[in-house]
């Protein structure tokens, strides 16, 4: 065996620290042997390429070896001490190692090519101890100096964002998979949809026809709820937030983590209604007490035990609410990815999205498309389902069919095109209490009555757009005075579903 010469750093020391003992974290010894192990087998690149990167060697000449021969590699060339020495020849830290012969050397003392991944791993968490160091001292630095235009609020968002993409990276890069592994997975969704008894592959909202549709709430997509005003669009939120919250069962799930096995964790940005109105709202539908008496404190003391028991049973409910109104799409991602980092995170809700704030203020139509693009990041940042209200155009209000259409979207360009659901909350009901007619008009009257009897207490949510399944109408109840949807009894399953 050819013994390698210890080197010294080739990295100065951290700002502050000129004459301590302590030097950044680092194994000297282990980069030699991932790069003699590399070009003595030039496959052995294949297998930590996706883990480690030039920039995270801390010897200067050990990260331009590393350039070198990832270069050669990857054009099907040979990387070997021989070849890759015509490119390092003018290199003068190699030189001052002993040129070609250093090469030779670290070639010759590489005997552990088997844990060649051992040694990328440890080299990769080194790198990220040296730039949580980087970033603490950065801001250290940036704290001190006192700047007009850098908010303290803004720098903590900016760190967080930093700190939480140093924690994503070193997951190793997908690439191509075998068609066997793609079918693998294919199957084991289907198979987790098959045990759910409902065809679900995502978390269930708890409303059965609405999931037949959806397939329940996927990871890594955006969903827009969207409606006029008094259609019940936060209503629905709140009913879908309360459900897969209140169902939630941590344990062990398919890919061998801890997690949601049934439910999820809720986070609800209401930047419309208090926390206290929104909490009162999921009090109204579990107690059954109209939501109104709520406000008013107009409760007997039989609807007043029932609502204290409510509360009682919802205290530990995993849903968390932000009232913080006109909140940036920088400080949602920053508070989301927070949330998921302290408690877990599995479905996002934000009502609503116009008002919502981007960066750009002169163009309302470009900062709901950075609002829109900000949400579907944030859903396949954290891989989870984030839901958004949206409003409506008034130009629904001047046709005869009152059923919302893609085009009734307020800058509809960029929320159509950035989600992966579509949905319109739809009342017939509300409207045709609106043109009830005279008393003296006996004919309209018993006309308006039976098409009141017959949509009472319904409500549509018209899938408008599904990327991954089918458009279509989904029919359920609505019960106004809970602010409740429900499941909609159909005639021939005698009896209700339950909610």
């Amino acid at each position: 065996m050819t013994e390698i010469t210890p080197i010294r750093s080739g990295l100065p020391q951290a700002p502050g620290t000129e004459g301590a003992s302590e030097t950044a974290p680092h194994n000297i010894e282990a980069e030699q042997q991932l790069l003699g192990a590399i070009l003595t087998n030039n496959d052995i690149f294949d297998r930590i390429s996706s883990l480690v990167r030039a920039e995270h060697f801390y010897e200067p000449v050990h990260r331009r070896i590393f350039e070198v021969a990832s270069a050669r590699i990857q054009k099907n060339a040979l990387a070997s001490p021989v070849t890759i020495k015509a490119f390092l020849e003018d290199d003068a830290g190699l030189q001052e190692l002993g040129g070609a012969a250093y090469l030779a050397r670290l070639a010759g003392g590489a005997i552990a090519a088997y844990a060649a991944r051992d040694y990328a791993q440890m080299i990769y968490e080194l790198a990220v101890r040296r730039e949580l160091i980087a970033l603490g001292q950065d801001i250290s630095a940036r704290a001190a100096k006192l700047d007009v235009a850098s908010e303290p609020k803004d720098q903590i968002v900016e760190a967080e964002q930093r700190l939480y993409q140093l924690g994503e990276q070193g997951v190793a890069e997908r690439g191509f998979q075998s068609f066997l592994k793609a079918v693998t997975d294919a199957v084991n969704v289907a198979n987790a949809a098959y045990r759910r008894d409902g065809g679900l592959a995502g978390i269930s909202t708890g409303l059965v026809d609405l999931d037949k549709k959806l397939g329940g709430l996927h990871p890594s997509d955006l969903l827009i709820l969207a409606g006029r005003p008094s259609m019940g669009k936060t209503s629905l939120a709140t009913n879908i937030a309360f459900n897969v919250a209140k169902a939630y069962r941590r344990g062990m799930t398919a890919d061998g983590t801890e997690g949601a096995v049934d439910g999820g964790v809720v986070g609800f940005f209401s930047l419309e209604m208090s926390a206290e109105q929104l909490a009162a709202r999921v009090l109204s539908e579990a107690a059954e007490v109209p939501s109104e008496q709520i406000r008013k404190g107009d409760m007997n003391e039989g609807e007043f035990r029932r609502f204290v028991e409510a509360a009682k049973a919802l205290e530990a409910c995993p849903l968390y609410i932000d009232d913080t109104p006109a909140l940036p799409i920088s400080q949602v991602a920053a508070r989301a990815r927070r949330l998921k980092r302290t408690h877990g995170l599995d479905v996002l809700m934000v009502d609503y999205l116009q008002l919502l704030r981007g960066s750009t203020k002169e163009n309302r139509v470009q900062e709901v498309s950075e609002i829109t693009q900000g949400l579907k990041a944030i859903a396949k940042e954290l891989n989870i389902p984030v839901i958004a209200l949206s409003q409506l155009s008034r130009q629904v209000e001047n046709r005869d069919d009152k059923r919302p259409q893609l085009s009734d979207l307020r800058e509809s360009g960029s929320i159509e095109q950035d989600a992966d659901v579509v949905m319109f909350v739809y009342r017939e009901e509300y409207y045709k209490e609106r043109e009830k007619p005279g008393e003296d008009n006996l004919e309209a009257m018993a006309k308006w009555q039976e098409v009141m009897e017959r949509c009472h207490g319904k409500a549509e949510v018209i899938i408008g757009k599904q990327r991954h399944g089918p458009i279509g109408t989904v029919e359920l109840s609505f019960e106004g005075r809970f602010t409740r949807f429900g499941n909609l009894a159909r005639p021939w399953q005698g009896g209700s579903e339950g909610f």
